[in-house]
């Protein structure tokens, strides 16, 4: 999910620009996938993202060399045309050999049969950090090189004029005393509001941002144990809180209903905290100074402080003509001399830990190392059901209505009957 929403300082321009453009190949072949006689496709949704797809061509010109009886050919599209072409793809019996995912979707791709289980070494598999990892029917599908972290980014001298305490990783705020700090930022004139939410920001941006606030009040998008309902999880009383706090934050005016987008009103001085993640730290930095920049941990409302995990991942189609192949790739790509790369050119920490010091960015002292200590300490999936999609679909419209005034009950009880509709309807979503 969100990578290119992630937007990293100095590849956003390229990237916005490249959005609108089609569908382009790098290096297309023909037939299935795209693939040359003998060769293996892989296609990515980097398409204008030119830093990270950049490291993918570095990987596959070095396979290819390696391989060259098996040689890749990468395909690129906008992430915005990404999953339709997948889909359309699995139509049409012509999926690529290897393709990257959104974390959260796999288990959607998976039950739908457009994947077929990985197959590394045991020893990249238990080196991973579990948030990089797809796991569906404890079965491994996918894997990514990286992820990221949400976090508060705050103006420490609003801080210091407001007498706030600052939190620290190890003790978070908790609802109160986050309560008290919106408040006390509020009263200060130099500002608009006390807070961006990045509520402006859409796609698959509310249920990541704002369901580990709801897991942290005690509610969830689903029951986790079986999957099979949202009743007494998403509607429970510690659910319904978390909608009544999030509606007062806007009521109350410590946030705006219609920010700038991109963290504008954080970036230009009008708001003094920001929720968005590591994405945003280095340009915030650029814009105040590394020492006026607060990387700050998500609140404990209560059952502990959660950020969510899980970003883009690599996987092999159940259609792969060679996945022996297509899963040599994919360790190679995995290999810390990428991962670094990775790291280095979007910003996102490494999905191993040996190569995170070898970073410009994580490791002690570095920029962005409270991002990865945030994320490591803090992460949580997002729940590994197909249903997902449709989950993240109504919570993001429930969600909305409460900040916009909805009843909370109402519309969390509506959100569960909806839910649980699309539930039955695919058969409990069931393995194959």
């Amino acid at each position: 999910m969100l990578i290119n929403r992630r937007t990293f300082i100095g590849i956003s321009a390229g990237a916005a620009v490249a959005a609108t453009l089609a569908a382009c190949s790098s290096q297309a072949g023909s037939g299935s996938g795209g693939s040359s006689s003998g060769g293996i496709t892989l296609w990515t949704h980097n398409g204008g993202n030119t830093e990270e797809l950049g490291v993918v061509k570095e990987a596959v010109d070095a396979f290819n060399q390696a391989n060259p009886d098996t040689p890749v050919t990468l395909k690129d599209f906008p992430q915005e045309s990404y999953n339709d072409a997948i889909a359309a793809a699995a139509v049409s019996g012509d999926l690529p050999d290897i393709l990257d995912l959104d974390g959260p979707i796999m288990p959607n791709w998976a039950w739908a049969g457009y994947l077929a289980p990985l197959n590394i070494s045991a020893e990249l598999e238990n080196a991973i950090i579990d948030s990089a990892k797809g796991y569906w029917n404890d079965t491994l599908y996918s894997v990514g090189p990286y992820d990221t972290s949400l976090c508060f980014l705050g103006r420490k001298s609003a801080f210091d004029a407001a007498g706030i305490p600052i939190p620290t990783i190890d003790k978070p705020w908790t609802g109160q005393e986050f309560d008290d700090a919106l408040a006390k930022l509020s009263a200060l004139e130099e500002y608009d509001v006390a807070i961006d939410f990045s509520n402006a920001d859409g796609a698959e941006w509310w249920p990541y941002g704002y369901a580990p606030m709801l897991q942290s009040f005690g509610g969830d998008l689903i029951d986790r144990e079986t999957f099979a309902t949202a009743d007494g999880f998403l509607n429970n009383d510690k659910a319904i809180a978390w909608g009544t706090w999030f509606q007062s934050c806007f009521a109350k005016g410590y946030a705006s209903q219609t920010p700038s987008t991109d963290g504008q009103d954080f970036l230009q001085g009008r708001v003094p905290l920001y929720y968005a993640g590591g994405w945003k730290v280095l340009q915030s930095q650029e814009a105040f100074g590394q020492d006026e920049v607060l990387i700050l941990p998500p609140v404990d409302f209560g059952e502990g402080a959660h950020v969510g995990g899980g970003s883009w991942q690599w996987g092999v189609s159940s259609t792969s003509s060679n996945p022996e192949a297509a899963n040599k790739f994919i360790e190679l790509l995995m290999q810390d001399e990428y991962l670094v790369k990775y790291s280095n050119a979007i910003g996102n920490f490494p999905s191993v830990e040996s190569a995170t010091p070898k970073t410009n960015y994580y490791g002690e002292g570095k920029p962005l190392e409270k991002v990865y200590e945030i994320g490591k300490q803090y992460a949580l999936l997002r729940p590994a059901t197909p249903g997902y999609k449709v989950i993240s679909s109504i919570f993001d419209k429930a969600a909305r209505d409460i900040v916009s005034g909805a009843d909370v009950k109402t519309t969390l009880d509506q959100a569960v009957k909806d839910i649980d509709a699309d539930i039955v309807s695919n058969n409990g979503y069931k393995a194959p």
